[in-house]
């Protein structure tokens, strides 16, 4: 298993919120998902996040979610892999769920967690009510919680700064996945948090370098399930001081992470992975529906397909 110490933020790099696989009856497609985790960690990416949004978690019961999580560990035990983290999505629609969830996370080989604010009663969702859920959760969280910031899902809810920056404070919340993709909001907690303490990561590709610049830890995001490789030729090039070309690419990634919105992110990855790479299928749990990417037409993945294209010659 992957070496972090208790309460320690993950190391920096590139994470990838891993797309589930499932056969013609919404059933897990257990060698699909295997062939896809093996490719990410031999594509370099430092962590796989399991149960991001991405990753259906929504539409997984418990167990399904045990399962997928352990199968991803052993995955990466049996083939070498060992240092590559697992961090785990926890978050439930009540503080009960959520614990019970990292309890699960733990028992099944992840290291971290990362927790999604409830979203159900976004009206009554104070501050206040935030952070005792988010403390809360720290609090019995037998391993080390990121703070999960996806308005998107959460019926609107976006943390600002100073909520996130005061759950910082807590000795078991390590960082932050910001899906809000606001590098403001990045950079006032990474120049208020210390990184050795607390990790600040943008949620998308489409913010990756402007990331880095401003202080964060790299990446979780769900263009790296297509192409890992460049995400981590990009880190590397940041950390040579290769601005130009860190530039150039960061601009085909943020073309191509904006393609892939569009196509529908979940289904439109199925879709890209299933086309270029060799595994998988389109399928995914309604009420999704999966993406076609013929009837989307050759403009619609111009950008993704030129990203492939470096992808696969590094």
């Amino acid at each position: 298993m992957s070496s972090t110490t208790a309460n320690s933020a993950p190391p920096p790099g590139v994470y990838v919120p891993a797309v589930v696989f499932f056969d013609e009856n919404e059933e897990l497609d257990l060698e699909a998902i295997k062939a896809h985790v093996l490719r990410l960690a031999r594509g370099g990416v430092t962590g796989i996040l399991v149960q991001g949004s991405n990753g259906e978690a929504q539409h997984l019961s418990h167990d399904e979610r045990k399962l997928t999580i352990r199968l991803t560990r052993e995955t990466l035990n049996q083939n070498g892999f060992e240092h590559v983290l697992v961090i785990a999505g926890t978050g439930g629609q009540s503080t009960k769920e959520s614990k019970k969830l990292c309890e699960d996370a733990k028992e099944a080989g992840a290291t971290h967690a990362l927790v999604l604010t409830p979203g159900v009663w976004a009206p009554q969702m104070t501050k206040e009510r935030i952070l005792k859920f988010h403390r809360d959760v720290a609090d019995a969280s037998p391993i080390p919680v990121m703070i999960y910031n996806f308005p998107v899902v959460t019926a609107g809810l976006n943390l600002d700064s100073d909520i996130i920056g005061e759950l910082g404070q807590h000795p078991n919340i390590v960082g932050t996945k910001l899906s809000c993709a606001d590098v403001g909001k990045l950079h006032r907690l990474t120049s208020t948090l210390p990184a050795s303490k607390f990790a600040t990561f943008p949620g998308s590709s489409a913010v990756y370098l402007q990331g880095l610049i401003s202080g964060s830890a790299g990446v979780i995001g769900a263009l790296p399930n297509v192409a890992p490789k460049a995400h981590a030729e990009l880190f590397r090039l940041w950390k040579e001081g290769k601005m130009q070309e860190a530039a150039t690419l960061q601009a085909l990634l943020g073309h191509a992470d904006w393609e892939l919105q569009k196509l529908g992110s979940i289904a439109g990855i199925k879709a890209i992975v299933t086309k270029h790479f060799g595994y998988g299928n389109t399928n995914v749990r309604g009420p999704l529906t999966p993406r076609d990417l013929e009837a989307a037409g050759a403009a619609a993945t111009e950008k993704l397909e030129q990203l492939i294209a470096l992808e696969k010659s590094l």
